[in-house]
């Protein structure tokens, strides 16, 4: 861990961002390609000393309330956060001044902040967004190492929904060749609809690759399933979107599914609700969270 001395906090699109880096160890992981510039080793979690100042001076200029979006680059609830509480200190920060906040995290620590979140959803708007790819434990723990299970995140999901806070999950990456089966993908959505989620981001089955990503994706590859690496470069050579052979199956069963249990399911209904501070909010004012790299 280090500490910097930031310029800005918020972006354009009102992301935020505390910490940078991450000690999830997902193999996956996109925020670890070269186009975001971290130039710190990726577990060197940078923390920026002077966040809050910087998040109340914005929130004191901003003319219209709105959705405060964070988590999106880097998990706002790393071990670190339970010493340091800066996203605690943050989301007082956005009750007292009347903001909306979507919180984008994989770790069932958010419970941490419940109430506090409970709060800001009876104020403005607070929706709790959870990151959920692998049913199976055991495989979940080569994908996602330093991660609490898939399991312990659904009892986070449920105990928010029970709380009266809406909750989405991030049903990405389903990986080629590793997580892209039916039995994956239909026990998560079990246990989505029995958390009672409001929605679900599904891009299809398939992963993304950049420079950065790919080469650590690759080497955990060989690591934990030897030859895999040699079959995707067959299969996708240096292609971006990695979109796998099961996805005809998989989405079609995706969206049965969502639309049987009444949960919202399509990208830009996703988004329209997590953008927006409440329903019936202008859509002037519906400003954007997917840009976190404040």
């Amino acid at each position: 861990m280090h500490y910097v001395h930031a310029k800005t906090l918020l972006s354009a699109q009102n992301g935020m961002n505390l910490y940078r880096g991450c000690t999830h160890g997902c193999i996956y992981c996109d925020s670890r390609s070269v186009c975001y510039h971290i130039d710190h080793a990726f577990e060197d979690i940078e923390v920026k000393q002077n966040a809050l100042v910087l998040l109340e001076d914005a929130l004191r200029r901003k003319r219209k309330k709105c959705m405060i979006g964070t988590g999106s680059m880097s998990d706002c609830y790393l071990p670190l956060e339970m010493e340091l509480g800066y996203t605690r200190r943050a989301l007082q920060l956005l009750y007292d001044y009347g903001f909306g906040v979507a919180v984008q995290t994989k770790s069932d620590r958010i419970l941490r902040d419940l109430e506090l979140l409970k709060k800001i959803n009876g104020r403005a708007k607070a929706v709790v967004q959870m990151t959920l790819t692998i049913w199976d434990d055991g495989l979940c723990r080569i994908l996602e190492p330093n991660v609490c299970p898939t399991g312990a995140r659904l009892e986070a999901l449920r105990a928010f929904q029970q709380a009266g806070v809406p909750t989405v999950v991030w049903l990405c990456p389903i990986l080629p060749f590793l997580n892209d089966t039916a039995e994956n993908l239909s026990g998560i959505l079990r246990g989505c609809g029995e958390a009672g989620v409001k929605g679900i981001v599904y891009f299809g089955a398939g992963v993304t690759l950049r420079e950065g990503s790919r080469e650590y994706f690759y080497a955990q590859l060989d690591r934990h399933f030897p030859g895999l690496k040699e079959r995707y470069i067959h299969t996708y050579g240096d292609a971006y979107e990695l979109l796998s052979p099961a996805d005809r199956e998989l989405s079609p069963l995706f969206h049965a599914f969502c639309e049987e249990h009444g949960m919202l399911h399509r990208p830009e209904e996703v988004f329209r609700f997590l953008h927006t501070l409440r329903e019936e909010t202008p859509v002037g004012e519906q400003l954007s969270l997917l840009d976190g790299l404040g």
